[in-house]
């Protein structure tokens, strides 16, 4: 089999899953299963002797999460692209077979979204490999689950035959259907759900655009032309990209093309799209009791059923009493309890928080930064408790705040400060005084992630209240 490129979509900012996924931190990043994130996991999935380095789409503010997250798992030749706004799938993928194209139009590319659970990967592998064989001769390969049950929650793909263990060919997609068509779906056996997995060569998918979404093509390339090397990612051009129609790769090219093959798949997949999703999956793994209980933290259930608790701070323990068919999340800063069966309604949770001015709509309560996180312990209308880790090498901005006055203590590792003109090592229990308007910032020397605690005073407290003078990230 020849090599494959991995292009992994990473630029979503999924609110089916909330509190836990939010705008700032989505699910990719997050450990909803076992200790690894989403992100991490498909990272290793695409990482055996078949597949190049992969090609990662992300979006300006995930840009050092994914780079970080792919170094803790020793993957440090990952090709980081970054979408100045968010165009959905077709743009991506396009801007991925034009930078793979320009160093060979004959490479393989696996499109692959960075947030699906796959539990059975040799399966998947194989499945893959099929893939190859058919996009090696012109195909644009799609990827389908083989359904267990009437889902109305996926878009479905309509093969032309019955699965014969290979590739078949594509008759149409299908939209999410109703009850009673997802049951004539799995009845039929030739429907498979939609899982946005493709594979195809680099210039067989830009001919593809070519002749059925010819409008993508001028801006995506302007993109990548005007496009510049930035801290190791390559930046498209903002204005060129923002030119491009916002459109499901689906939509533009894969319903219109008519050499579409689709590969089934049945290897322990899920999209993770909602709560349910995350109860079924982890049950079946083993990680639900008798009475179809799921808990994931510091949770307590008692006389419940069919339910899924999850609690993310292990300083907030969750009870679950006489519960039947319910979600319970807890976070610190948010609450979720809701029936089971509404669990696809979640983002119109989001919509109404947003809508309200409601910080925890996109908000995740540990605030993460290219030098590693803070998060709030304490707020007042003049003062501020936070809890910061600076990671291993991480400098936080050289900055002056016209507002407030800080008070640093450390309390793991060593922090060298700047003071204006003065430049000292900060060891456990130091403390340190910024002043109202001193030109300071903080770093971690160490090979350990340093640990500190903030407080500030003054009549304004937000973090707008910096002035930057200089960042190795680039921020302005």
């Amino acid at each position: 089999m020849a090599m494959i490129h991995p292009v992994i979509l990473c630029g979503g900012s999924g609110t089916r899953l909330w509190p836990a996924s939010r705008k700032a931190y989505p699910k990719q990043f997050v450990p909803l299963l076992g200790e690894e994130s989403l992100y991490k996991d498909t990272l290793r999935r695409f990482s055996g002797a078949d597949f190049a380095a992969p090609l990662i789409m992300t979006a300006e503010d995930f840009r050092f999460m994914a780079t970080d997250q792919a170094a803790e798992i020793g993957l440090s030749d990952a090709r980081v692209v970054i979408e100045p706004a968010a165009r959905d799938t077709a743009p991506a993928v396009l801007a991925a077979a034009l930078i793979l194209a320009a160093d060979d139009p004959g490479a393989l590319m696996l499109v692959a979204p960075s947030d699906h659970v796959i539990s059975d990967l040799p399966a998947f592998l194989a499945a893959v490999a099929q893939g190859a064989e058919a996009a090696g001769r012109g195909s644009l390969v799609t990827f389908g689950i083989t359904p267990d049950r009437p889902e109305t929650g996926y878009g479905y793909l309509e093969l032309s035959a019955a699965p014969n263990g290979g590739p078949v060919k594509l008759a149409s997609f299908r939209e999410k259907p109703d009850a009673a068509t997802a049951q004539g779906f799995l009845d039929a056996g030739t429907y498979l759900w939609n899982a946005g997995i493709f594979l195809f060569r680099a210039a067989d998918v830009i001919a593809a655009f070519e002749a059925h979404a010819p409008g993508l093509v001028p801006a995506v390339r302007a993109a990548i032309d005007a496009g510049r090397a930035d801290l190791g990612f390559f930046r498209l051009d903002a204005g060129a990209y923002g030119q491009a129609q916002a459109i499901s790769f689906d939509y533009a090219v894969m319903e219109k093309a008519d050499n579409v093959m689709a590969v089934p798949l049945d290897c322990g997949w899920s999209d993770l799209g909602a709560w349910d999703a995350l109860w079924q999956v982890a049950g079946s793994g083993g990680g639900g009791d008798t009475d179809g209980v799921v808990t994931h933290g510091a949770v307590t259930a008692i006389d419940c059923r069919d339910s899924y608790l999850h609690s993310e701070d292990g300083g907030m323990q969750l009870v679950g009493l006489g519960l039947d068919g319910m979600v319970a999340v807890a976070m610190r800063d948010a609450v979720l309890v809701a029936p089971k069966d509404r669990a696809q309604d979640v983002k119109k949770v989001v919509s109404t928080l947003r809508a309200a001015g409601i910080a925890q709509a996109d908000d995740y309560p540990r605030f993460h930064r290219p030098w590693g996180w803070y998060e709030t312990l304490c707020i007042d209308s003049r003062f501020q408790v936070k809890r910061i880790m600076v990671k291993p090498g991480g400098v936080l901005s050289l900055q002056s705040h016209h507002h407030r006055s800080e008070h640093w203590i450390v309390v793991a590792g060593t922090a060298e400060v700047t003071v204006g003109d003065s430049v000292k090592l900060v060891t456990e229990n130091e403390g340190v005084y910024i002043p109202l308007g001193a030109v300071h910032r903080m770093a971690n020397p160490g090979k350990l992630p340093m640990y500190l605690i903030e407080v500030q005073t003054g009549a304004y407290l937000g973090e707008d209240d910096i002035v930057r003078y200089e960042d190795i990230y680039d921020r302005a």
